[in-house]
């Protein structure tokens, strides 16, 4: 087996169960802070959307730095660093005498973050060209279905093993992980001794600034589509249903529709922008993916608002794989850690504000509301891409 075909598959599964990792505590924590002593329904809301999205955040923060780090020390040895680190901080999170332990460990988790930075710079820059488009794709699959499905797979735990096994099963997965990535990953790297560049300095030795900005825009709005229903799905299941008892699971259904499309779509998608030009999936995914929020809000059914999901990820896989391979191209190996770094932060601030915006818009206006809102978004990123990638990268390949 080809070294990149080896390493793919370690990192993806790495990379799956680290994404599951991050979201899998969407339905059960709020259910794990009252099982820690918060009785108070206002209290358990508000410390479970800080414990939420302080992860994110966090990861936001230190993704750059740990794709610098990468840059200069390698990728596999931030692979080993984070799957380690995570799979004892999640383990951990099981042995949690209070909320307020609970919290620091979900901070630390988003401290000790850079898997995924450190997975796509591996894959981007030991897998050839000819191959990249689907490694990148096949890659990002993970990351997506791993975000989306995980909620599904953290209540299924729940319901039959217990709450604290969710973090026990969790961290073993990624143990394991940590273990595949030491005995299975090479890397063909050549430590450089470097000083640490602020971050005006790095800035300038990226050589298509417009179009890197357009593509780190284009991965925080995606992420942002994918997750603004996150908060309010369940009320939405329930508008949609009349005496369910199995409401929960309905909405678990629903948000992850999407998640196993993208399994499904992204490799074909990444080998089709290998072929067509990146630049073409970017802008027709986006258009497709804009227009199939739309339906969803005139729905009339949980089947319904599953099937149009399910639809939703086989447009949208085709984006983050066509964003991963154009940055490739367009970014120096030696800032390949750090370019990566800098889309993953822009991918956890799009989670982030993708529940935020859900929740305000539908507390504001209306849940039918957060579709349209989400589309318009979508449309205007596809007009934006069309004017700055598009049409550049088009009139470059006429010209060769």
């Amino acid at each position: 087996m080809p070294i990149w075909k080896r390493n793919l598959i370690v990192c993806w599964f790495g990379l799956f169960v680290s994404s599951v990792g991050m979201s899998q505590i969407v339905p059960v924590l709020p259910l794990y802070i009252k099982h820690l002593g918060v009785d108070n329904t206002a209290d358990i809301a508000q410390l479970s959307g800080f414990a939420f999205g302080a992860t994110f955040i966090l990861s936001a923060i230190f993704s750059p730095i740990w794709g610098s780090a990468a840059d200069k020390y390698g990728r596999k040895l931030m692979l080993i660093r984070a799957s380690l680190g995570m799979g004892i901080v999640i383990g951990c999170m099981g042995f949690a005498q209070n909320v307020y332990e609970l919290i620091g460990l979900r901070l630390l988790q988003g401290v000790i973050t850079g898997y995924s930075s450190a997975c796509m710079a591996l894959i981007a820059t030991q897998t050839d060209k000819e191959h990249a488009g689907f490694a990148l794709g096949t890659l990002s699959t993970a990351s997506t279905a791993g975000g989306l499905i995980g909620p599904l797979i953290g209540g299924y735990l729940e319901e039959s093993v217990g709450l604290q096994y969710v973090f026990f099963i969790t961290g073993a997965l990624l143990l394991i992980s940590f273990i595949a990535t030491a005995l299975f990953v090479k890397e063909s790297f050549t430590r450089q001794e470097k000083e640490v560049l602020p971050f005006k300095e790095i800035w300038n030795q990226v050589p298509e600034k417009n179009l890197t900005i357009t593509l780190f825009v284009t991965f925080f709005v995606l992420s942002l589509a994918l997750y603004s229903i996150e908060p309010v799905i369940t009320i939405y299941i329930t508008q949609l249903t009349e005496n369910s008892n199995h409401v929960a699971l309905l909405a678990g259904m629903a948000f992850s529709a999407s998640g196993l499309a993208s399994i499904i779509a992204a490799p074909r998608l990444g080998k089709l922008s290998d072929k067509l030009g990146a630049q073409k999936v970017i802008l027709v995914a986006l258009i497709v993916a804009g227009c199939m929020f739309i339906p969803q809000a005139f729905v009339k059914n949980p089947w319904q608002l599953m099937i149009l999901r399910f639809l939703l990820g086989l447009a949208s896989a085709g984006l983050i794989p066509s964003v991963n391979t154009l940055l490739k191209n367009i970014t120096p190996a030696s800032l390949t850690g750090r370019v990566f770094g800098f889309s993953m932060s822009a991918g956890y601030l799009g989670v982030f504000g993708g529940a935020t915006l859900g929740g305000q818009v539908a507390a504001y206006f209306g849940i039918k509301s957060v579709f349209f809102i989400t589309s318009a978004l979508l449309l205007l990123n596809a007009v934006w891409v069309y004017f700055t990638i598009y049409k550049k990268m088009s009139l470059k390949q006429s010209a060769s």
